[in-house]
């Protein structure tokens, strides 16, 4: 079957390519922390991103969606270039950067949900809710690890995202459950362009949620 929805078949060939992306660059997070802890967690969301890729191959591999050669360069020289920059740009920036990342990719699932069921098909529901879901709590990980840091109110009023702004709208603590989930994102800006992250700063389009 092939879907007639550019602009979702547009959206799995970049979550695609730029979940390589995000998994190269957590390997140079990992290997630059110094704490036991946190390598091992950093090496976990890196897994989790791996799989995710995993995953949606699948997707595109049943509605016949070819792999993006351009996305796939981009992704691989900015996930290496980020990747080498987490042992020059010290402790804090690799920790609220991908947090920041973390916090637009949220909603990439999420909308290829909103898009498959626009054109009827509720099959993939789970599994994108699942990979929202874990995103998600991806971000929260690291703003964890930040939030007394005495640079992050700063960091915050730059780039606009941190303890009190998102962008995405979900309440781990008070989740949808995946027939409610339509709400998720829904009030935010155009799509994340992934193409468009530079090296430990990610351009997100989405507006913040306070």
């Amino acid at each position: 079957m092939k879907l007639p929805h550019p602009e979702l078949i547009d959206l799995i060939q970049r979550a695609y390519s730029f979940e390589k992306a995000a998994a190269f660059a957590y390997q140079g997070h990992a290997g630059a922390v110094k704490n036991r802890e946190e390598k091992k967690s950093i090496k976990q969301i890196e897994d989790d991103e791996w799989n995710h890729r995993r995953e949606v191959l699948v997707l595109m591999q049943q509605y016949g969606i070819p792999v993006s050669k351009n996305y796939e360069v981009r992704a691989h020289i900015i996930g290496k270039v980020i990747s080498a920059s987490c042992y020059v740009i010290g402790w804090f920036m690799p920790f609220y950067f991908a947090g920041r990342l973390e916090s637009g990719n949220v909603c990439e699932y999420f909308r290829m949900k909103q898009y498959f069921n626009s054109l009827g098909i509720t099959e993939h529901d789970q599994l994108l809710y699942d990979m929202g879901i874990k995103e998600k709590e991806h971000e929260i990980y690291f703003l964890e690890g930040i939030k007394t840091n005495k640079l992050l109110p700063l960091f915050q009023k730059l780039f606009g995202w941190g303890d009190d702004e998102s962008f995405n709208n979900i309440d781990l603590d008070r989740k949808y459950p995946v027939g409610e989930s339509g709400i998720y994102c829904k009030t935010q800006g155009p799509a994340l362009q992934p193409g468009e992250i530079s090296p430990g700063i990610c351009d997100m389009q989405e507006q913040p949620v306070k």
